[in-house]
């Protein structure tokens, strides 16, 4: 459950800085956005020290997949960009993925 828990809060973290930086530079939001933006980005790569897992690249390349999602929830809510049909399944792709990355067996 904390895995999880630490895999949202790194997305929001991430997305949500991202998308600060993005209404600044690309939207020509002031400045103060641009400045939250990067404070969040810094947020997003101290939240993943916390996860269990012992490999970093694995745990990346999980969040990777993560993200896509929440990407997809995020401008769905925020950009009112109702994802297609595609969309979900390449999110689907991603989520086993994530699960095949994570919690395949290995010896």
């Amino acid at each position: 459950m904390q895995a999880i828990v630490l895999f949202l809060l790194a997305g929001i973290a991430e997305i949500g800085g991202g998308y600060l930086i993005w209404l600044w530079l690309r939207e020509g939001a002031s400045w103060q956005y641009g400045l939250a933006g990067a404070v969040i980005i810094v947020l997003y790569g101290i939240i993943p020290t916390f996860q269990s897992f012992p490999d970093f690249g694995r745990v990346y390349a999980a969040y990777g997949g993560i993200f896509v999602i929440l990407s997809l929830l995020w401008g769905w809510g925020i950009d009112q960009k109702t994802p297609d049909m595609y969309d979900w399944i390449g999110g689907l792709i991603c989520i086993i993925g994530v699960s095949v990355i994570l919690w395949a067996p290995r010896t």
